[in-house]
Formats: C-alpha cells, sequence, structure tokens
C-alpha cells in the first residue's frame, strides 16, 4: 500500500487516544488546568459515567478573550517556553495537548472569564472544528464541558467499562488530588448527587477523614520529614499517612504516592513503603498510605508518558531511601498495641468495601477446647509442673549466659511499649501482664522470635554471629533441585553461621550451625532452610538473609507450651521493650494484644 499522510482529523484522534483513554482522563487534565490556574474551589460534575457530560468549573484566572480559542490548539500552552524549561517543570501541564485532545473525541464548550475582563468568552470545540466563539456574561474562572465523548471513535467508546466502573475511577482521580491539594475545596457530583466534598481547609488529616472515614483514619500514622540519610544525595521531602500495622488490605492499591503534587504510579516507591513494613505485617497483607514527596524540579523528569503519570528521578536510590526510613519510622514508633474485640483487618475493609454477612461460627477442634476450658479456670498456681530451662532469651546480661552474645550496644530509643507488670501465664503460651491502660496479653512465641531476629540481625550486621560446631558432621542428601538452591545460596548461609560443605553429587556435610540452634538436629535445620529458599526463588542476598534468619529464629524461640518463671516472663518484656519493633514478629504477627479498662468494666456490667 502507498504511504500517504493522514488527515488533521485522523492524526488528531489518534493523538487524542494517548491522551483521553477513559472519562477519568478528561476530568484529570481538566482538574490540572483549574490548578494550574490558581484555582482554590473545583466542582466536578458527572453524569452517564462521563459519556454524556463532564463538567469542571473553577474560580482561576480565567483566560483573556483572545487567547480562549488559542487554548484548544494542538501545542499551545502558557507553561512552557524553551526546551531548557522542560528540565524544571513546576505546573502540573505543560504540552499543550489536553483541551485539543478532548475536544478531537467530543463537543467541548468552556466558558472563561479572566478578572481583570468584564465579560466572559464561550468557545465550543466539536470534532476538533471550532464551532462559535462569543462574548457572555460569567463569573470569574473557567467551566469546561465535556459532552458526548468518543462519539466520533466507536472503537474507543466500546472499551469504556460499566457506569459504575468509570465512576469509581473519576472519584479515586478526585479524592486523589484533594489530598495532594488539602487547600483547595473540591465537590465531586455524580448522577446529580454529591459524592464528595473536601472543606480546604489545608489539613490533609481533614481530608483523610472525609476520604477514608474517622474510624479508619485513627488507625493512620503521621509521617513526618527526616534529616537527609547521607550528605552526598540531593534532599527529599517526604510526609503524609501511613496505617499502623494492624491496618492493612489484600492489595497495593491503597498506596498513593504523589511527586510535587502530581499523583504519579512507581512500583519502586510503593515497594519502599511495603519494605518499611518488613517483619511488621503479615506476608500477603499491605499498607493503606498517603505519602508526599518533594524534590528540586530538576531532580525529576516528568515528561516520560502522555498521561505524566509515570516520572524518572536523576537518584532514585535517594528517593526510595527517604520513603522507606521516613514510613518506617512512623510506623516502629507511633503504631499502638492491637486491642481486644476489633478484627486487625476489619477497619480497612469497612472503609473501602460494603459489609458482608457475617461468617457461621466454626467449632472448636479438641486442642482449641482444651485451651477454652484453661482460660475459663485459670487461677494463680495453675501451673506447677517442672519448667524446662529458658536461658536461652537472656540478652546481652553480664550475669547471665545467653545463647546469642551481646553485640554493639544499640542506641537509646523511645519507649515504644507501657511499662508492663507480669501476673501470671495463660495456658504456657501467653504471658499476662498489667500496664497503665489495662491488661495485655503477650504471646510467649512470637515475642521471643521478635528479640531473637533483631539480636541476630544486629550481630550480621556487625560480623559477630556465632557458630557452634557439630561434633563429627552430618552428612544430608538431597534431591537435585534442592542441592542447587543450596549451591546458590552456600555464602548466605555461611554468613548466618552455617558450615556446610559439598560432600559428593547433591550431599553435603553440615560442620556447624547457628548458636541458636545449637540444641536442633542439623539435618531437620538444614530442611527447614531449603523450604525457604524454594519459597523464595533467590529474590536477591538482603532479602534471602532475612527470610532464612526469620527461619532460623522461629526454630530456636520457645514454644507455646513451655511453662515460664515470673523472672523469665519479666525478663523476656524487658528485652521485647528493647526492640525496634516489637509489637510483632518477624512475620508480620501480632505479639500482643491489649484490653482495656474500659473493656474488661462493660464485659463485667460496670459501664
Amino acid at each position: 500500500m502507498p504511504i500517504r499522510v493522514l488527515s488533521d482529523v485522523v492524526a488528531a484522534q489518534i493523538a487524542a487516544g494517548e491522551v483521553v483513554e477513559r472519562p477519568a482522563s478528561v476530568v484529570k487534565e481538566l482538574i490540572e488546568n483549574a490548578l494550574d490556574a490558581g484555582a482554590t474551589s473545583i466542582t466536578v460534575e458527572v453524569e452517564d459515567g462521563g459519556r454524556r457530560l463532564i463538567r469542571v468549573s473553577d474560580n482561576g484566572s480565567g483566560i483573556a478573550p483572545d487567547e480562549a480559542a488559542l487554548a484548544f490548539h494542538r501545542h499551545a500552552t502558557s507553561k512552557l517556553q524553551t526546551v531548557e524549561d522542560l528540565s524544571r517543570i513546576v505546573t502540573l501541564g505543560f504540552r499543550g495537548e489536553a483541551l485539543a485532545s478532548i475536544a478531537a473525541v467530543s463537543r467541548t464548550t468552556m466558558t472563561t472569564r479572566p478578572r481583570e475582563s468584564a465579560a466572559g468568552t464561550a468557545v465550543q470545540v466539536e470534532g476538533g472544528e471550532l464551532r462559535y466563539q462569543r462574548a457572555v456574561g460569567a463569573p470569574v474562572g473557567t467551566v469546561v464541558e465535556v459532552e458526548n465523548l468518543f462519539f466520533n471513535t466507536p472503537a474507543r467508546l466500546k472499551f469504556l467499562k460499566a457506569d459504575s466502573t468509570e465512576r469509581r475511577h473519576i472519584a479515586q482521580l478526585v479524592t486523589n488530588y484533594a489530598l495532594a491539594y488539602p487547600q483547595v475545596r473540591f465537590r465531586l457530583v455524580q448522577e446529580g448527587r454529591e459524592q464528595f466534598h473536601s472543606t480546604g481547609s489545608g489539613s490533609l488529616a481533614d481530608v483523610l477523614v472525609e476520604t477514608l472515614g474517622l474510624e479508619t483514619f485513627r488507625a493512620m500514622l503521621e509521617v513526618q520529614p527526616q534529616p537527609p540519610s547521607r550528605p552526598d544525595l540531593p534532599p527529599v521531602e517526604v510526609w503524609g499517612y501511613t496505617s499502623a500495622p494492624s491496618l492493612t488490605r489484600s492489595n497495593r492499591q491503597q498506596i498513593v504516592l504523589f511527586v510535587n503534587g502530581r499523583a504519579i504510579g512507581d512500583q519502586s516507591l510503593t515497594y519502599a513503603v511495603v519494605q518499611a513494613y518488613h517483619t511488621l505485617i503479615p506476608s500477603g497483607r499491605y499498607p493503606l498510605a498517603v505519602v508526599m514527596i518533594r524534590l528540586d524540579p530538576e531532580q525529576v523528569d516528568v515528561n516520560v508518558h502522555p498521561t505524566k503519570a509515570e516520572v524518572r528521578f536523576r537518584s532514585p536510590d535517594a528517593v526510595f531511601t527517604a520513603v522507606q526510613r521516613a514510613v518506617r519510622r512512623a510506623v516502629v514508633e507511633q503504631a499502638p498495641v492491637p486491642s481486644v474485640g476489633s478484627d486487625p483487618y476489619a477497619a480497612a475493609d469497612r472503609a473501602w468495601n460494603p459489609p458482608a454477612a457475617p461468617a457461621p461460627r466454626r467449632p472448636l477442634v479438641p486442642g482449641e477446647q482444651q485451651l477454652r476450658m484453661q482460660l475459663e479456670t485459670f487461677g494463680a498456681g495453675r501451673y506447677t509442673q517442672q519448667r524446662p530451662d529458658v536461658t536461652q532469651f537472656a540478652t546481652p546480661e553480664p550475669e547471665s549466659d545467653t545463647a546469642i552474645p551481646a553485640g554493639p550496644q544499640a542506641p537509646a530509643r523511645p519507649r515504644t511499649l507501657p511499662v508492663l507488670r507480669v501476673v501470671g501465664q495463660v495456658g504456657a503460651m501467653y504471658i499476662v501482664a498489667e500496664g497503665p491502660a489495662g491488661l495485655y496479653l503477650v504471646d510467649q512465641h512470637a515475642a521471643h522470635e521478635r528479640i531473637l531476629y533483631e539480636q541476630f540481625m544486629a550481630q550480621h550486621a556487625a560480623q559477630q554471629t556465632v557458630s557452634q560446631q557439630t561434633l563429627t558432621g552430618v552428612t544430608v542428601e538431597l534431591p537435585p533441585a534442592s542441592a542447587r538452591l543450596v549451591d546458590e545460596a552456600l555464602d548466605v548461609l555461611y554468613e548466618l553461621g552455617f558450615e556446610i560443605e559439598p560432600f559428593g553429587t547433591n550431599t553435603y556435610r553440615i560442620r556447624a550451625v547457628p548458636a541458636l540452634l545449637a540444641d536442633r538436629d542439623p539435618q531437620d535445620v538444614l530442611y527447614g532452610m531449603i523450604e525457604d529458599l524454594e519459597a523464595g526463588a533467590t529474590p536477591g542476598a538482603a532479602t534471602l538473609e532475612e527470610r532464612l534468619v526469620r527461619r532460623v529464629c522461629k526454630a530456636a524461640a520457645i514454644k507455646a507450651g513451655q511453662v515460664l518463671s515470673f523472672d523469665e516472663m519479666q525478663r523476656l518484656l524487658e528485652q521485647l521493650e528493647r526492640c525496634e519493633a516489637p509489637r510483632t514478629c518477624p512475620h508480620g504477627r501480632p505479639t500482643m494484644i491489649h484490653i482495656s479498662g474500659e473493656e474488661l468494666a462493660r464485659q463485667f456490667g460496670r459501664e
């Protein structure tokens, strides 16, 4: 076929397809224009999911009469003049494509008036062709009405989702901009009903309450800017809100990121937020977060994609580190102890999903029934049988023999747990302690896991990991696939205190294991390591090390069913208080739950 130059109409529709993907794309471009115009109040009205009508009204600076029609020309913009301006973009829009692309696939009417003009100007463009321009009466600001979206591109129209889906995308978009610009009053009306409004008070907390609901907001933690980690890296300011470990979702969709006021999608920075919760939330759960990032415009390239939803950083490591450090510090220092009477995931689910019918209660299995009876008949002195030796969880105390030698003394941290007084033990599984705000039940196994994990990681970082030699060496023959995984991980295992050497085809001799596991069968220990290797597909040495350390600590921690003395229980709690993240075990399960004095009074009918 011969080569031909496309007509202006076809070329405009193709170009529009890069910018206008769905009704939410139109709303995005118009909101950004309003914000760039200095608007302090923006109203979005939608009918039929945006197919029939999208109207965005603002009180911004408006457009002069002699420039109103020019705004619909492709690559016409007031925000960019030279090539050098591309390296320092401070506005949300800059390409001059938004209005032209929208008008190419709809009937678009713009009514605008700058403050210095006595009258406004109305311009209508349909399918990329100018229909009229005339003077009209209008308030200061701009109103853009987009009707019959995609009327001339039926292929694009048929790929739109149901109206409910398109409305949801628009609602998410509007709330995102309200979060990024809390000083602007946003209002969303869909199908004649107001769906969302913000006060424009300038408080991010106020917008979050409107977005998430008060109950969910109470489980959010404030993220505050942290000093730079390295003087040679560009400064990056990070602030916002992130959820407590007890408030999670099953996907990453509620992690919202903004760079210089622009909502972006960035897998690396999303991963930074998730990594900040490492060992604090269960695998497969994700936090809710609204993270604001501010840096020099010259350090970020926003001219990557027509939708401007992707950016590139000159120093991505600096941004990643800043986000992870700020979120991690907020979670470690502010996260509350979970309270009895609440589902750890219920608040998040209620915030974003309608309530479901309650599930039928599962009958207790025999072991649970026994434990329930123990809890109901608990009394002082119930457990008097001979206790095992648990000196293994003694921490750096001069008079104690410990399985983990004391490493470098960690710097003093602000107290993250209340002062607890041991009351007793329930079911040889839980430590009962009294605090200033009620009763605390501590899972002894989970708490000990956390203690051992942080001690082990500190020693590993200081290169002070201690090994225990086996008497004669233990020989293990493995399947070929498992042997290959062990070969690939030998260096990592050695750094963790294992001494494993090849001893023939698919056969290995274990000469030493971490001192924590000195009383364990070396063969069972190796098989446990292999399970973690198989589950992880070796995503990287650091992640692999941490996963294997969690395995070691899980195997070495005191078990449910071990009876502890009061001194041992108190020592365990004291060590837990020294931990950086004492509220969860390395796998993300809670180490304790809280029963408030108010809850106790309610249960006993004293309210």
